[in-house]
């Protein structure tokens, strides 16, 4: 069981690991796209705040579109982690861990969701 223990831990390592060089490229991406045309793709003092805006302007390559979004996968990154671990718990049997980490995973999302953007 310990060992099993250890490769789970160490698949969640690289979970993180990869989460955050993804995120990483994509905001390099848009960086890059900035860089080349020279505009965030939208109106000076405009900015997507809503995932909706977001995702539109991920759709057509807008830079600052495509570095928001690795943003939000770079955020995503240790809650993806936070969901990963309540499975490990779960398959170590460990019921109290399960319930912490679930408890702590649901603070997590609802934080996501009531958050203010101004």
């Amino acid at each position: 069981m310990k060992q099993d223990a250890e490769s789970m831990e160490l698949w969640l390592a690289k979970l993180l690991k990869l989460g955050v060089l993804f995120s990483a490229a994509v905001i390099a991406l848009g960086v890059l796209l900035f860089l080349f045309t020279g505009q965030s793709g939208y109106a000076d003092g405009v900015f997507p705040t809503s995932p909706g805006e977001i995702w539109t302007g991920l759709l057509v390559l807008k830079p600052f579109a495509v570095m928001l979004t690795g943003l939000f996968l770079l955020i995503l990154t240790p809650i993806l982690r936070v969901g990963s671990s309540i499975l490990l718990f779960w398959r170590q049997g460990d019921r109290l861990y399960v319930v912490i980490t679930a408890s702590v995973f649901l603070i997590l999302i609802i934080s996501l969701f009531l958050g203010k953007v101004e």
